[in-house]
């Protein structure tokens, strides 16, 4: 069976208890043998604080689980959620696992995508403010991200996947009476992949291309920013979704929320979406993955 690091996120939040919970769990023993990836047992960390030394301890972590995916010790890694806070004040540049294991694999572009039962999302935007979406959604970036999801998308059982863009501003942008990136940015990013091969379509108005995609219509959508991708997934499949990081060298999955301070330490934390990160890096380590009954 694949080995899978389990890193354990910020040790102050709900991660060293999901993880824990996660390794042990016979849902994840009967497809791997999982690895806790911890600080040492001599730190210690107050539960539900959040604080530079807890955010360089994960930090620390995650850099040893990449060194062994990259030396072949294990076959994925599965993370548990990181506080972009205590990174901050840990002097860490980082946001998020995405790009730190970008830059710890030397690897360009990545991507995050959702995998959960019923729909798939690629974000072509990440944790940046919402105000600096337009000006970061270039034509060139978009293409990169398209080109990224088609390329990745085999993997989980689609062989030639069928795209869909959502549109920035409301109603794809109703051909520039609501906004111009739709047309100036978006549609030549599409029109570009299309030429090259790629299944793709958009933009659609993005009120309503999660519930196409969600009833089989679509493999996957790229969402332009982060909520805009995330509600949908999240709605629909909370504690089921799986995090992905796509592009890198090595097999990345994570849970789908966040370190959960208030409950940490409390042993009332739901391990549900650990459970099905473990699961999912197993199987993509494995062999190609089936997506519920429309792959």
């Amino acid at each position: 069976m694949p080995r899978v690091a389990i890193t354990v996120g910020d040790p102050a939040g709900i991660g060293p208890e999901i993880a824990a919970k996660a390794a042990a769990d016979a849902r994840v023993t009967a497809v791997c043998d999982p690895v806790l990836f911890a600080p040492p047992p001599d730190q210690t960390f107050r539960a539900g604080e959040v604080s530079a030394e807890a955010g360089r301890a994960a930090y620390d972590v995650i850099v040893r689980a990449v060194r062994a995916a990259r030396a072949g010790e294990v076959d994925a890694i599965a993370t548990a959620p990181i506080s972009k806070l205590a990174f901050a004040r840990a002097g860490l540049r980082w946001k998020g696992h995405t790009d730190l294991l970008a830059h710890l694999c030397d690897a360009a572009p990545v991507a995050m995508l959702f995998h959960a039962p019923t729909l798939i999302v690629v974000l072509a935007t990440v944790h940046v403010p919402l105000a600096d979406v337009p000006r970061l959604l270039t034509k060139s970036g978009l293409l990169d991200t398209i080109l990224l999801t088609a390329r990745s998308l085999p993997r989980f059982g689609f062989a030639r996947p069928r795209l869909a863009v959502a549109g920035l501003n409301p109603h794809a942008g109703e051909d520039g009476v609501l906004g111009s990136e739709d047309e100036s940015v978006i549609r030549p990013a599409i029109a570009e992949a299309s030429r090259q091969g790629v299944q793709v379509s958009g933009p659609w108005p993005a009120d309503t291309v999660f519930v196409r995609a969600s009833r089989g219509e679509f493999d996957a959508v790229i969402a332009c920013y982060h909520d805009q991708g995330l509600i949908p997934v999240k709605l629909l499949s909370f504690g089921q979704a799986v995090n992905v990081t796509i592009g890198l060298p090595i097999i990345r999955t994570s849970v789908d929320h966040g370190t959960a301070f208030d409950i940490a330490g409390k042993n009332l934390a739901d391990p549900g979406s650990m459970i099905e990160a473990v699961r999912l890096a197993a199987r993509l380590a494995s062999a190609t993955v089936e997506h519920s009954d429309r792959a």
